[in-house]
C-alpha cells in the first residue's frame, strides 16, 4: 500500500495536549509510526532522534511520533522525550498510511541485534532504577507492529516513504537528513521508498 499523496490537512493531539499540524506550514514533517509504547527498540530509536534533534530542527523537520498505544500507557514511557508524540490505539493513521503489522517483525534475523541491544540497554537503566518502567510484558496493541518513515511536505506530498520489513528497519537520522537535504518544502517530490 502507499500512503495518501497529497497527505490531508489535519491536527493530531500529543500526549501532552499539544495541537500538531500535519502537514506543517513552514516545516517539513517526519511521520514516524512506531510500536507499542514502552517499546525497547523503538525507544533505543527515538533515543537517537533526541540526540540530534538539533540537526533535524537545523534541516526544518518537525519530528512527529505515532504509537498504537493509548495516551496514558505512552506518558509512562514518553514524557521526558521532547519529541510529538501520537496515541492512535484504533490504528486509524496505521491504516490510512498503510502501516502493518507482521511476524517478521520480531523473526527477521537483521532485526535481532538491534532487539538484543535494546532488552540490555532496558535492563540496564532498570538494574540503575532510572525510573524508567520496564517494558510491558503485554503491550496494547501486540509486539508484531512494524515501523514507517514519511517525509511530508508543506503542501501535503509525500516526498519519502519507508515501509519496515522489521522491529528496527526505519531511517537513521542521517537518511533522513539526506532525504531533506535541498529540497523546496513545499513543491518538490523525490522518488519514494515503498514495498514491491
Amino acid at each position: 500500500m502507499s500512503p495518501p499523496s497529497p497527505v490531508p490537512a489535519r491536527t493530531l493531539t500529543t500526549v501532552t495536549g499539544a495541537d500538531v499540524p500535519v502537514p506543517h506550514s513552514r516545516h517539513l514533517v517526519h511521520l514516524q509510526f512506531r510500536r507499542f509504547a514502552g517499546c525497547p527498540v523503538c525507544n533505543l530509536h527515538l533515543r537517537s532522534i533526541v540526540s540530534r534533534l538539533a540537526d533535524i530542527r537545523a534541516g526544518g523537520i518537525r519530528e512527529v511520533v505515532v504509537f498504537h498505544s493509548t495516551a496514558t500507557e505512552l506518558r509512562k514511557y514518553t514524557d521526558d522525550l521532547p519529541l510529538d508524540v501520537i496515541a492512535d490505539p484504533d490504528r486509524v493513521l496505521y491504516r490510512e498510511f498503510g502501516v502493518e503489522s507482521g511476524r517478521r517483525a520480531l523473526l527477521d534475523p537483521r532485526a535481532w541485534p538491534a532487539i538484543a541491544r535494546a532488552v540490555g540497554t532496558e535492563l540496564a537503566a532498570t538494574a540503575r532504577r532510572d525510573d524508567r518502567p520496564a517494558p510491558p510484558s503485554r503491550p496494547e496493541g501486540g509486539r508484531l507492529g512494524l515501523p514507517a518513515d514519511f517525509l511530508i511536505a508543506p503542501d501535503g506530498a509525500v516526498l519519502a516513504a519507508k515501509y519496515g520489513e522489521h522491529a528496527d528497519d526505519q531511517w537513521s537520522v542521517d537518511e533522513l537528513l539526506a532525504l531533506s537535504a535541498g529540497h523546496d518544502r513545499a513543491t518538490t517530490s523525490v522518488p519514494k521508498e515503498t514495498r514491491p
